[in-house]
């Protein structure tokens, strides 16, 4: 049988990491075997649907390359793909009028009123209501007669109050709860549309779907798919649940935390790469055979096995995900890389400077687009900095050295006309030799002049030719005179 996946998202906002994965998983588990990936809209809560919200489901898909073969925008001969489209066709209705004639559904009448007087129970820390199946036992001329009255209903799932029902997932295994704990859960609202656990029954069958990925807080209600499909005589999917995701601190995800967003077009403005988060999302949870970290999506595709999907939390490391984005930054072609980079270095630097150069020198030394602003924003103007900066004991300079050093290379640099990095390299690396010096005693000094900085993306004289002469001799110039002024002399 062909592999059949779908990612079935529900358009109330942007697009978590932890749908995301959901749909990265599909993704993989389908194109593993060469099957089929589906994009299904779950558009029924329509109290929750936010504009625009569709179309950032596409944006991402299509950006984190995780193309569908199916979807409302490409017809496979399963549509239509968007939940309240399947409504207006009627087959909710259909397959929940099939489940009353066989006694698996039944309409249900009660007002608010009633409902909110039935007891409560807390489970897992909620409290909820067990309906007592009150209209269960309605003969069928007073729901005929409450039908043609016009009366509000719902259609609840008729679950008997004795037995087990027994669910199978991948990565849990067998299991069985008691009847008993399952409420009839509502099938169809008052609203006629479906709910969103008798939809997902209904669209997997008939779209025959194979395997079904999603989080693991679903495992509790996944009997009740069970019942569903035993009730109709379907054979029910793959399941495979995932683990929670969480922050460092162990907490579930929210949607940003002080360590940045968890939102995927968020994460894109600040700075991630798509295929760097795809690469990272598909580690929460999963593992190949070996301690590999990155893959291509291809790569991916052809490595993933949701066998070795663990079923412990996975936690989101904020700086795991820079550390890869770097990685990514390393490997990128430059010219995609320039492309990137040059809004960034445009914000900072409005002088009249070589910006290749400039993003050449930092592609290898950031994590993440933004960073470069702080790397490079010396070239602009010369930043206000203290001369405890010359003293460097690796180096073995100090302020009375680098003194030194700069009050004798600048006759050197004043006569110097090519101010390539190769010509100032020479000519110092001369000056060196004659010094009887290591090179970072006269590097060191030269570089904290013209920059300013303690760490900078690039070397002395990398940096002088990107400056040009006239700049360069008047950063020496003053580094000389902050010295000469220093309190220590």
């Amino acid at each position: 049988m062909k592999i059949r996946t779908r990612y079935a998202p529900s358009p109330t906002g942007k697009m978590h990491v932890g749908n995301l994965r959901s749909a990265l998983y599909e993704f993989l588990i389908a194109k593993h075997d060469g099957g089929d990936f589906m994009l299904r809209i779950e558009d029924t809560d329509r109290e929750r649907f936010v504009e625009g919200a569709t179309e950032i489901i596409y944006r991402t898909l299509e950006k984190t390359g995780l193309c569908h073969d199916e979807g409302p925008d490409k017809d496979g001969g399963y549509g239509p793909y968007v939940q309240s489209q399947r409504t207006k066709t009627g087959i909710y209705m259909k397959y929940a009028k099939e489940l009353i004639e066989k006694g698996q559904a039944y309409y249900c009448f009660c007002d608010k009123e009633r409902l909110a007087s039935l007891k409560t129970e807390v489970v897992e820390g909620k409290e909820i209501s067990m309906y007592d199946k009150h209209c269960l036992s309605l003969s069928r001329e007073e729901i005929e007669a409450n039908l043609e009255a016009g009366k509000p209903f719902v259609i609840r799932q008729n679950i008997p109050n004795e037995g087990r029902t027994t669910f199978h997932d991948e990565l849990y295994g067998d299991i069985t709860v008691e009847n008993v704990e399952l409420d009839d859960m509502i099938l169809i609202k008052s609203d006629g549309f479906p709910t969103y656990n008798f939809a997902n029954v209904v669209d997997d069958h008939t779209m025959n779907i194979t395997h079904v990925v999603r989080g693991n807080e679903y495992l509790s209600s996944s009997p009740k798919y069970q019942r569903l499909y035993d009730a109709f005589g379907w054979q029910s999917p793959v399941y495979v649940h995932l683990p929670l995701i969480t922050d460092e601190n162990h907490k579930k995800l929210a949607k940003r935390s002080e360590n940045g967003s968890y939102i995927f077009e968020e994460m894109v403005e600040q700075g991630l790469l798509p295929e760097a988060i795809v690469n990272y999302i598909a580690l929460l949870g999963w593992s190949p055979e070996d301690n590999r970290e990155i893959f291509s999506l291809d790569e991916l595709i052809q490595e993933f096995d949701y066998h070795r999907i663990s079923r412990s939390p996975a936690v989101f490391d904020s700086v795991k995900l820079r550390w890869m984005n770097g990685e990514y930054m390393k490997a990128m072609d430059f010219d995609k890389f320039y492309e990137m980079a040059e809004p960034y270095l445009k914000q900072v630097l409005k002088k009249d400077l070589d910006l290749k150069k400039i993003a050449s020198m930092v592609k290898t030394r950031i994590e993440v687009l933004p960073d470069i602003m702080g790397h490079v924003d010396f070239f602009e103007e010369l930043p206000e900095y203290d001369v405890a900066m010359y003293t460097h004991k690796k180096m073995k300079t100090d302020r009375t050295s680098s003194l030194e050093v700069l009050k004798e290379v600048l006759p050197i640099l004043e006569e110097q006309t090519d101010y390539s990095n190769d010509g100032l390299y020479q000519s110092l690396l001369k000056y060196i030799e004659e010094k009887g010096c290591k090179n970072g005693y006269v590097m060191w000094p030269i570089r904290t002049a013209v920059s300013g900085k303690q760490m900078t993306p690039a070397g002395a004289t990398e940096i002088m030719e990107v400056l040009g002469r006239e700049e360069s001799l008047k950063r020496i110039r003053k580094g000389i005179e902050k010295l000469e002024n220093d309190g220590a002399f």
